[in-house]
């Protein structure tokens, strides 16, 4: 849909159109939401027609996070890591967004949407670590408000120029397509880059078995385990290790002295959490720090959770 048939919908049926743009964003669609809001804004004839509006982005909105809230409280810990596993960074892995979730609580749901990738991962772990539905709903609908409220408002208070600027992309159309297809490329191109840049991090390794093999001869490294709380709640703690958060590494290590061996672990594609953290803590300084070869599944796979609590 271009510019002008956009206006033109947006004229005869906002409500409908800023409903149906706004629920497939949230649901994890591609779709940008924001433009739609700005235009619709700039288009409302009175504060009644923009309040409908408004109306129609928070119950989408809602309802997009309340499938989400559901499908983390029914499947869990394995919705976040599909959803890791879509992320085109594997470094962006969710267990450190679920941290700062937890930590912040209801209030990480009022800010989610200007946070980008935290509006789609926070419902979910609000289901995996069952918030009250309530509660929940009353927070997601206050962010959705503040969300579409503030794009619809800025089209309202803006008319005229959002207006002018809807003049001027249709009467350059092709070079504003140009222009947009450009930036598209340019941010694919930068967000692949950062993948293979990721990729050919050198982190020493270890594999389950002679993580194991360690433990057995009585030498063992200091374990920890960054899956996220949703998943430890959900499965348990390791019981040879030490849970801990990206953003609180130090609180987790204590007074583990810098020579002593630490093994990082992960329920990420690729061991991207446990890759980032063991080299952060290589560079804070730490001598001997490996991640575990396969994380959570393998160590899982090699009978890792028979071993006795330290």
């Amino acid at each position: 849909m271009d510019i002008a048939q956009l206006r033109q919908t947006l004229e005869h049926d906002a409500v409908a159109l800023v409903f149906m743009n706004v629920l497939l964003q949230q649901i994890g669609l591609p779709v940008p939401a924001v433009p739609t809001l700005l235009v619709a804004g700039s288009l409302a004839a009175s504060p009644w027609a923009l309040g409908r509006v408004l109306a129609a982005a928070i119950v989408a909105s809602v309802i997009a996070d309340a499938i989400w809230y559901a499908a983390g409280r029914r499947f869990g810990y394995r919705v976040l890591a599909g959803l890791c596993r879509l992320s085109i960074n594997p470094a962006s892995c969710v267990s450190q967004t679920e941290a700062r979730f937890v930590r912040w609580g209801l209030s990480s749901l009022v800010v989610a949407k200007f946070v980008p990738g935290f509006s789609t991962v926070a419902p979910p772990i609000a289901g995996a670590l069952r918030m009250a539905r309530t509660g929940f709903l009353l927070a997601a609908a206050v962010g959705a408000g503040l969300w579409a409220g503030l794009a619809l408002g800025a089209g309202w208070l803006m008319k005229e120029t959002v207006q002018a600027l809807i003049d001027g992309l249709e009467a350059n159309a092709g070079r504003a397509v140009g222009v947009a297809l450009g930036l598209a490329a340019v941010w694919l191109g930068w967000k692949l880059w950062q993948k293979y840049r990721f990729r050919r991090l050198q982190v020493p390794m270890v594999t389950p078995a002679d993580l194991l093999a360690q433990i057995d001869a009585g030498v063992s490294p200091l374990i920890l385990d960054l899956r996220g709380a949703s998943m430890v709640a959900e499965l348990g703690p390791i019981p040879v290790a030490r849970v801990a958060e990206h953003d609180r590494l130090a609180d987790a290590l204590g007074d583990w002295p810098k020579d002593a061996p630490i093994v990082t672990l992960c329920a990420c594609p690729e061991d991207a959490g446990a890759i980032q953290a063991a080299r952060r803590l290589l560079g804070d300084g730490y001598l001997s720090v490996r991640a575990l070869a396969g994380g959570y599944e393998a160590w899982l796979a090699a009978g890792g959770l028979d071993q006795p609590e330290r």
